[in-house]
């Protein structure tokens, strides 16, 4: 009799520690409760715009003040530039993409851009929220002839604030 507190103990530790290593596979406590996971963001977002941007003959200085330090530069090829660029997101798909800028001394050669989303897909593809319409900024003629003249109010100067004071005359 003295033995069954032991093996219910034993028991009870046993199942503890089987749903701790389910805890781990899963990444979820009870299916609901899941641990926060930041976005990893690394390299530099090269856009369609930005790319167009980069033709042949400019110089290395230009290619960095349009598309920003390369991620990779390798002494062994000093005529390329990588830049890379990848976001990691819980339950998506990692996006990956690369751009190429290949040198002749210190002018681009050529450069290496195969499918490049614009800018606006770009933001759509990392926002988070799925509606992004864009805000009309300027209103139309019509809209413009519509609206009502603006009120012109003639407003008088403010009276002077503070006491009044009388001083003697300077003159002596």
């Amino acid at each position: 009799m003295p033995r069954l507190p032991f093996y219910l103990c034993a028991l009870a530790a046993s199942s503890l520690l089987v749903g701790c290593e389910s805890l781990q596979r899963t990444d979820s406590f009870l299916g609901f409760i899941t641990p926060y996971r930041i976005d990893i963001v690394q390299g530099n977002a090269i856009t369609k715009e930005q790319a167009a941007l980069i033709k042949p003959g400019l110089s290395r200085l230009q290619v960095r003040d349009v598309l920003g330090t390369p991620l990779v530069t390798d002494p062994f090829h000093a005529t390329r530039w990588d830049y890379i660029f990848t976001l990691r997101r819980p339950n998506t798909d990692a996006q990956r993409r690369s751009v190429v800028v290949h040198f002749d001394g210190d002018v681009v050669k050529s450069i290496e851009a195969p499918e490049l989303p614009s800018e606006r897909e770009f933001v759509a593809s990392i926002s988070r929220f799925k509606d992004l319409r864009t805000p009309k900024l300027e209103l139309t003629e019509d809209e413009r002839k519509a609206l009502p003249p603006p009120v012109r109010r003639e407003v008088p100067p403010p009276e002077p604030e503070g006491p009044v004071r009388a001083y003697p005359p300077l003159d002596g």
